[in-house]
């Protein structure tokens, strides 16, 4: 099953409206780890990629509305979260030029692009306590599975719970979480909550 680049930012739209609701729980999940501005980072992003998909024209394609998003919420909020993942959708615009589809292939090109660029300019691998102890094990999941966009997506789901809860007994290994060191164990990683929480919202998007 294909999405419309129409079909793409109705169902992104309404994803992102979600995360608000979670900005608390993850403001808590950061604060002690790190400096809690994520719950505000996620909150105002998604807000600043809802508008900025609301504004793009009729024609806009698969890249255009990536790129879109990634300069929006990259710009709401100034954080590393925001700057990691509005850098790696920037990067996933690049992969889509000239589609105007997305099916499972393109969503996992999208993936990957997304969790390579994060992994480039955080330094950072699976392991390191960050989204891509989340992201990348979903991404697997994705290429491997078969079925409905909602069924895959809740194997992804699965999956990313697995994971968020594996990073509680992680030591953060990269940014201000590290510093906190030894104490960062017992407190599952904000940026896998995050990714979780969309992929969640992601799926009550695409239900009928």
């Amino acid at each position: 099953m294909s999405v419309t680049c129409k079909e793409l930012r109705d169902v992104l739209a309404r994803s992102l409206s979600a995360l608000p609701a979670h900005a608390d729980e993850l403001r808590d999940l950061d604060a002690a780890l790190g400096d809690g501005d994520l719950g505000i980072t996620v909150a105002a992003g998604s807000a600043a990629v809802i508008k900025a998909l609301d504004a793009l024209p009729e024609g806009a394609t698969v890249a255009d509305i990536l790129l879109n998003a990634g300069k929006a919420f990259s710009t709401a909020n100034p954080s590393t979260f925001a700057a990691l993942t509005g850098g790696g959708l920037l990067a996933a615009s690049k992969v889509m030029t000239g589609k105007t589809l997305v099916g499972k292939t393109e969503a996992l090109e999208i993936g990957r692009a997304v969790a390579g660029r994060i992994a480039e300019r955080g330094k950072s691998k699976v392991g390191d306590k960050t989204v891509l102890d989340a992201l990348i094990p979903s991404l697997d999941v994705l290429e491997s599975s078969s079925g409905t966009a909602v069924e895959i997506l809740a194997a992804m789901i699965a999956t990313a719970q697995e994971q968020v809860d594996a990073t509680a007994g992680l030591q953060s290994q990269k940014g201000r979480a590290a510093w906190v060191q030894e104490r960062s164990v017992g407190h599952a990683d904000p940026g896998a909550t995050a990714y979780l929480r969309f992929l969640v919202a992601l799926q009550a998007a695409l239900k009928p």
